[in-house]
């Protein structure tokens, strides 16, 4: 678990950027939202993903002091989950089940889901999804993917995911290996 001094620590030394104010609406990103090279401190490691919900960023390390920087979707209140993890496995077009306390929170939205729905343009998860696994290799059921909604971007509507574009999910996607460290900074109160 990250504290919150190293949250503070780490969270200056990306040069955070950005307000996370709400997300543009319709097909595309506003300018505020579409990726951007970045510093960082020269400390941090190439080839990291590093999400801070409360600015509504991923930052994605390039080494040499450089990250790329995404806007995405976080989890809502309660359910967004901060830590340290591993990309355990990756999937293109993947199918998507909600979990069983998905479907107690909101029978009404997701028990029509429970056999799964296959992957395609339709499914929540989107183009691409990196599975998120704890110390111990177990799956978190937590996952960066993507979304065919855009103005989910900049906001805390997910059950705990992160969330990008779709063509920027395919981009990350390609980068981002199995065994990536991933590091989910804490919300502020």
């Amino acid at each position: 678990m990250i504290d919150r001094r190293q949250f503070i620590a780490t969270g200056t030394a990306l040069g955070l950027m950005g307000s996370g104010a709400a997300a543009a609406q319709g097909e595309a990103l506003s300018d505020q939202f579409q990726p951007r090279l970045v510093p960082v401190a020269a400390s941090i490691a190439a080839g990291e993903v590093h999400v801070d919900p409360n600015r509504f960023a991923l930052y994605w390390t390039l080494g040499a002091g450089q990250a790329m920087r995404y806007s995405v979707g976080v989890g809502r209140t309660g359910l967004y989950e901060s830590g340290v993890f591993t990309v355990g496995a990756k999937r293109e077009w993947p199918t998507w089940t909600p979990t069983p306390d998905m479907i107690e929170r909101e029978p009404e939205k997701y028990e029509q889901f429970a056999d799964g729905v296959p992957g395609g343009p339709e499914n929540p998860l989107g183009a691409r999804a990196l599975y998120l696994y704890d110390a111990n290799q177990h799956d978190t059921y937590l996952r960066i993917h993507g979304t065919n909604a855009p103005g989910t971007i900049g906001q805390a509507v997910s059950n705990g995911c992160a969330r990008l574009i779709n063509d920027e999910i395919i981009e990350l996607y390609k980068q981002v290996p199995v065994g990536t460290r991933v590091f989910l900074y804490p919300k502020m109160a």
